[in-house]
């Protein structure tokens, strides 16, 4: 397996090509930087591991540009986990937390081996799409934000999804286009995080043929693809502020122009967007017009974390199961009771986008009909144990009648307990 190892730090650049020379199943190339790392990479490698705080070209910008050719994993520290998380909409399916230890990133490594073979066996069945209603599971929280946005959907006005990265804003959109008048008519998804600066004003509003010097014909923009329907903006937030102006024109006047064209196509469009960023910040930092904002926020939908939604993560996982199960020919699993309570016990930083990859590569992975926590791999992300009442009292004992040679008179002062229950504990602990 050949990997790509991007680390400007000499010294953890170094102590992991020494590490990892002890295995001989891995050929490690490592580079410095991502425009290095750029200039070497073609089919030959297998694996990308790549640090976030990078001079030049940091790890998301690095990730994008290498836009799905390779399957990536993040190394991160505290400072820099939320953007590791937001990473996950990028195509990122694992992570690993700073400080870990080298038998953690073998496993890491290991890991992903197992799942790319996985995928190469994939058979071509069909994957199952959303419920009916386009969501896999069902909480308060969730219903409450479906009720405004069944209201929202009857009508054209414009809705601005708020919430975190991961939290199902797609699913959302598309949801409030198929329970609108304008269901019969496409829906275009586009996202502004995914296109370079200097190409969203072309692919939104196309071009003509000449326009500039690759556009050997002519092309409609996403605008106009989308007449008629909804056209969905995700990642609002990152749109270069010289572009706004036009997309604001475009939205009050409902006509766009082309690239290189002098004059303008009329459009019947219902908008969508959606961010994770704060507006309000950019705004106060230039970075995002004020007038675009109210037009773009006649309705806005907060769709809450994963976190407030426990009640849907079980159902979600359960689906996301069954999914895979039939994806790769498995016979159906299930998850165990002790992965059940980490499921529930884990943060979701990277909300449903992040459960649904965790379950698959755990479907893969996992020996036999049961998934353990050891196939969900939480503790790399930061899970922390939890420890029962038992288990932590017997390891409280068992810490003192060290500390004190086994003198049980002394213990039970300690511990503040009787000898006659001290004695009891030992037996029933076996220690």
């Amino acid at each position: 397996m050949k990997i790509a190892i991007v680390e400007d730090d000499i010294n953890m650049r170094k102590s992991l090509e020494i590490a990892m020379s002890d295995f001989q199943e891995f050929e490690i190339k490592t580079f410095k930087n991502a425009k290095d790392a750029l200039k070497a990479l073609d089919e030959t490698f297998d694996l990308i591991i790549t640090d976030i705080n990078m001079p030049g070209m940091d790890g998301i910008e690095f990730v994008k540009t290498l836009n799905g050719k390779y399957e990536v994993i993040i190394m991160t520290g505290n400072a820099t986990l939320q953007r590791a998380i937001d990473s996950i909409h990028l195509g990122v399916k694992d992570f690993l937390l700073k400080p870990f230890d080298i038998d953690t990133l073998v496993l890491a490594i290991k890991r992903e081996n197992e799942v790319q073979k996985a995928k190469k066996k994939i058979s071509s069945k069909s994957t199952e799409k959303n419920s009916a209603n386009g969501f896999f599971g069902t909480s308060k929280a969730l219903e409450s934000v479906l009720h405004i946005a069944n209201k929202a959907a009857k009508t054209d006005a414009s809705i601005l999804l708020l919430g975190q990265s991961g939290v199902g804003k797609e699913v959302f959109a598309t949801y409030i286009h198929e329970n609108s008048p304008r269901v019969k008519k496409p829906f275009i998804a586009i996202n502004m995080a995914a296109i370079p600066d200097n190409l969203i004003e072309s692919e939104l509003f196309g071009f003509e043929k000449g326009a500039f010097t690759d556009a050997s014909e002519a092309k409609a923009g996403q605008f106009e693809l989308a007449n008629g329907g909804t056209l969905f903006l995700d990642e609002i937030g990152e749109m270069p502020y010289g572009v706004q102006a036009k997309l604001l024109r475009a939205l009050q006047e409902k006509e766009v122009r082309r690239l290189g064209s002098s004059k303008s196509t009329k459009i019947d469009i219902r908008v969508i967007s959606a961010t994770n960023a704060n507006l309000q910040d950019k705004i106060k930092n230039g970075e995002f017009r004020e007038d675009l904002y109210y037009r773009l926020n006649t309705i806005p939908l907060n769709i809450p974390p994963l976190c407030e939604r426990k009640d849907e993560i079980l159902q979600i996982a359960d689906k996301i199961l069954e999914q895979n199960c039939k994806k790769y020919d498995f016979t159906q699993k299930s998850f165990s009771d002790a992965a059940k309570e980490q499921l529930l016990s884990y943060g979701w930083p990277g909300n449903i986008r992040e459960l649904i990859s965790v379950v698959e590569r755990a479907t893969i992975l996992s020996d036999g009909d049961e998934i353990t926590p050891e196939a969900l791999f939480l503790e790399s992300r930061g899970l922390k144990e939890s420890k029962s009442i038992e288990v932590m009292e017997k390891e409280l004992i068992s810490e003192v009648l060290n500390s004190e040679n086994g003198d049980l008179e002394k213990v039970s002062q300690i511990l503040g307990m009787s000898k006659l229950a001290l004695n009891k504990k030992i037996q029933t602990y076996k220690l």
